[in-house]
């Protein structure tokens, strides 16, 4: 008789502890402690849509204090991980993608399915919008596109491609969107520096549809404004409105 392979449960935090640094994080508001952060694109559905308005924990992955390490939440970044952090190719441009891999892990993609250390992951969270097979995209690190990667990712490429599969090096991590045919992610521009990571959603504390050309505008943008003003009831995803955003372990 066979039984049916359990998935692993998300990696409990705690309830206590969830709100408890929700509550901190919306007393101090955003500061060192937390930031706001809109979802402008759409390369982490169905986990986070385009138009979630984020809370940001930036006191996840800080150092810890002598002290302060006794009473607050601080870890290291584990697989699985929803991480914020500053785009490797241009520092003021802030990303969100979930880390896939951390240094020694060997990784590798077989027809959409991804391989970490040797064995097949199950990936709940990842969904796949095309019925195509891509040679690089759905079989990395297969054969590179002639357009598209940064040097920074044909570098990672070289470097770091042992035996056709990807070995993360020390202080990197492996990063990719679960909306995994349409995310802009290591796979095309390479890894992410663990100084840039600094932060993970907590809570999607306002959901609101809107376009990633709305929400992209290096200005303000009115016609957006209005769009609020007018349709806030309408438009405003109740239902993901103070939801929590939890991570999922990848092993």
């Amino acid at each position: 008789m066979t039984t049916a392979k359990k998935r692993p449960e998300p990696e409990p935090r705690g309830f206590i502890a969830e709100w408890t640094v929700t509550f901190v994080l919306l007393l101090f508001g955003t500061t060192t402690l937390a930031q706001a952060f809109v979802i402008p694109t759409g390369s982490m559905e169905d986990t986070l849509l385009i138009g979630d308005h984020v809370l940001v924990d930036r006191l996840a992955y800080a150092p810890a204090g002598q002290t302060s390490k006794h009473f607050l939440p601080y870890t290291d970044v584990h697989r699985g991980d929803i991480i914020i952090f500053r785009y490797p190719l241009d520092i003021r441009q802030t990303y969100v993608k979930r880390a896939m891999g951390l240094p020694g892990d060997r990784i590798h993609i077989v027809d959409k399915t991804v391989y970490l250390n040797g064995h097949a992951l199950d990936e709940p969270y990842a969904i796949h919008k095309t019925n195509y097979i891509d040679p690089y995209r759905d079989n990395f690190p297969g054969s590179p596109p002639l357009a598209g990667l940064r040097p920074e990712a044909i570098a990672m490429l070289n470097d770091d491609v042992k035996g056709r599969e990807l070995i993360v090096p020390s202080g990197s991590v492996f990063a990719m969107g679960d909306n995994r045919d349409e995310s802009d992610d290591s796979r095309y521009w390479g890894l992410v520096p663990r100084e840039n990571i600094f932060g993970k959603p907590i809570l999607i504390y306002w959901s609101y549809d809107a376009t990633t050309e709305e929400l992209s505008s290096p200005s303000i943008d009115i016609g957006h404004l209005i769009d609020i003003a007018v349709h806030f009831p309408t438009k405003t995803r109740w239902s993901r409105t103070m939801r929590l955003v939890h991570s999922y372990p990848v092993n």
